[in-house]
């Protein structure tokens, strides 16, 4: 993984944790990935998986789990 993508996660993860709804983290990060499809790139990986993560975590919160 590349530095700037290492820095990009850290950066993500940081507001995370300033934000307790899940749903707001998706949100954000969907932005992110938003950005990155708007200007032609791929997504990266790391980025993809932490999609799938946290939108399996907002199913989850929706059904009481």
């Amino acid at each position: 993984m590349s530095e700037q993508m290492q820095c990009e996660i850290s950066e993500l993860n940081q507001r995370f944790d300033e934000l307790d709804d899940p749903r707001e983290q998706y949100a954000l990060l969907k932005e992110r990935i938003n950005a990155y499809r708007s200007r032609g790139i791929v997504v990266p990986e790391p980025l993809q998986r932490m999609e799938r993560v946290l939108l399996q975590e907002c199913l989850s919160e929706s059904q009481g789990r």
